[in-house]
């Protein structure tokens, strides 16, 4: 496995957390914002604007909350067409950082990585070298209104905090909850399922970058209801990358370890 690929693997394990952006203007329009509505309108839309309001309240409410979290996970990389099968071992603390750890064949680690809110660390053990890069490296995949604040919605099956503000549009798909708008320049759809978990995350800015994420698959962990299968697609020009995330094991809130150093002899690269 050549250096260019684990640094495409490291990529890969940034863009598991891109499900969300951050963004701090709303611009679509709501009654009373632009448009001058007659008093009978106005009556008929507050009560539905309220009921929209307490469904994403509902649905914010039922969200997974924790101070760590950890995970193992086969999963399936394929970044601008090379495609490689590892196990991920995931480990998170809750608003600080991220801790990867990427082995292949035998269970030998290949690459470790850390990602925090403003930066992204990679140690790559058979090149026996290192990176540093700025959170924004990610944005070669990936919408660039994405944050870290967000990495742990995706992986915890979590819905996107910046899509549950009140004023977006809410409807129904069968048994399903359908979430859409805008911030900014990014239109977002969600479907959440009945018992509140989100089934599918899109995303789509003008400048044609996309995310598209599915949890098709659920389970029991430490009491709370996490995804077990993630797929994710995104696309940023004619960069590509797919990643199918099949969780073995979870767990919450226990005590971890986030060890990261860099040997001596590790050279850095670009």
């Amino acid at each position: 496995m050549k250096s260019d690929i684990l640094n495409k693997l490291a990529i890969g394990t940034a863009l598991m957390a891109l499900t969300a952006c951050h963004t701090h203007k709303q611009v679509a329009a709501t009654p009373g914002e632009g448009a001058t509505i007659s008093s009978p309108e106005r009556a008929a839309a507050k009560p539905a604007r309220n009921m929209a309001n307490e469904k994403l309240a509902a649905i914010r409410a039922k969200q997974v909350n924790f101070t760590t979290f950890s995970a193992k996970a086969k999963t399936r990389l394929s970044i601008d067409g090379n495609g490689n099968d590892v196990t991920l071992n995931i480990r998170i603390q809750h608003d600080k950082k991220i801790w990867v750890s990427v082995t292949a064949l035998l269970g030998i680690e290949v690459a470790r990585t850390v990602i925090t809110p403003d930066s992204i660390w990679v140690l790559n053990r058979l090149q026996s070298n290192y990176m540093r890069k700025p959170f924004g490296y990610i944005y070669k995949y990936a919408p660039q209104q994405v944050n870290y604040k967000t990495i742990e919605s995706l992986l915890t099956g979590n819905a996107v905090p910046e899509l549950l503000k009140d004023g977006s549009t809410v409807g129904n798909d069968g048994a399903n909850t359908v979430v859409t708008g805008n911030l900014a320049d990014l239109v977002y759809k969600l479907i959440v399922g009945p018992d509140f978990k989100v089934s599918q995350t899109s995303l789509t800015n003008q400048a044609a970058q996309t995310l598209q994420v599915s949890n098709s698959a659920f389970i029991q962990a430490e009491g709370r209801v996490v995804p077990s299968q993630i797929d994710i697609a995104s696309a940023a020009g004619t960069k590509k990358a797919n990643i199918s995330l099949h969780y073995n094991n979870a767990d919450f809130d226990q005590v971890l370890d986030f060890p990261f150093s860099v040997p001596d002899r590790f050279q850095m690269v670009n």
